[in-house]
């Protein structure tokens, strides 16, 4: 009885250490994740006013811009995957990598090849282990994104697909990331950055409605060279902040439920050890009880 006592307050202190460190990090994340919400919140109208600037130059003008038209044929697609660089934090980065999985699995039924562009330690480790190659891969700084990774990015992305597909080029680009919804609900979401393919913030006009005109200068061309890869760089840094406030809240999440099941953890075994120590003294007063009613016996024999 005695061995099982001690192993129950060795796993008793075992859980209250843990529970230490779960709820500590519970609390780095729940003060991280308000900051996050805070840059999310700036960034979002910007990209926003930039994609429809684009989808205005790309609707209101007569030009075949490559960066705007769909291409006859789409032989190459480059894939951005956005996970973490920690752990901890549930389902976050698998489901990410199971939506890429998913949209690789489309793109070759399309009869498309895939080539992947990594952002994060958890997307490197399984590209690695499962030795599938990547063209690029940034680590470091998930959970606070900079501008600058996303101009490296955009950079990247931007010149493969200005790059002929006989040179390496790709013909489309998607982003797949988590997108925050709120502090319970982080969903992973496949988008297709380029070719632009949805309109954003044009309204088409109504019936008797006078239809907007619009004059660019110097041209429409140069407007959407110029605009393009500010689109670009908005739309990838606001993917990498919806990535990190989605990080945190899902940490956050873990990190309380880790909390929780060490709370259980300790009841349960604080139950048992009352229990075990308990039947400790229970045998020791019959051990008591029984020499005495040998002693007591003998004497009366004597």
């Amino acid at each position: 009885m005695g061995a099982q006592l001690r192993v129950y307050r060795q796993k008793i202190k075992s859980a209250q250490t843990t529970k230490k460190i779960t709820r500590a990090m519970e609390l780095i994340s729940a003060s991280r994740i308000y900051k996050a919400q805070q840059r999310v919140a700036a960034s979002t109208p910007y990209s926003r006013a930039v994609t429809r600037a684009v989808s205005a130059v790309a609707t209101y003008s007569n030009i075949a811009h490559p960066l705007t038209t769909e291409p006859e044929r789409i032989d190459r697609a480059a894939v951005v995957i956005f996970t973490s660089d920690r752990g901890l934090a549930g389902a976050f980065s698998s489901n990410v990598l199971k939506e890429a999985e998913q949209l690789t699995n489309l793109l070759q039924e399309q009869g498309k090849e895939v080539v992947y562009y990594l952002v994060g330690r958890k997307a490197v480790a399984n590209f690695g282990f499962r030795r599938r190659n990547a063209v690029q891969q940034w680590i470091g700084g998930t959970d606070l994104p900079q501008v600058d990774t996303a101009k490296e990015i955009a950079d990247a992305v931007v010149a493969a697909f200005n790059t002929d597909y006989a040179d390496g080029g790709v013909d489309e680009i998607h982003l797949v990331s988590n997108r925050f919804i709120s502090m319970i609900a982080q969903v992973p979401e496949v988008v297709r950055l380029l070719p632009l393919e949805v309109v954003e913030g044009v309204e088409a006009p109504a019936e008797n409605e006078v239809f907007p005109l619009y004059e660019f200068e110097p041209d429409a061309t140069k407007v959407l060279d110029a605009l393009l890869p500010v689109y670009v760089e908005s739309r990838i840094f606001n993917a990498m902040l919806q990535s990190a406030a989605s990080e945190h809240a899902a940490r956050q999440k873990a990190m309380k439920s880790a909390t929780d099941n060490a709370d259980k953890l300790i009841k349960n075994y604080t139950r048992l050890s009352n229990a075990a120590r308990q039947s400790e003294i229970t045998q020791q007063i019959s051990e008591i009880v029984g020499g005495a009613d040998a002693l007591s016996t003998a004497g009366n024999e004597d």
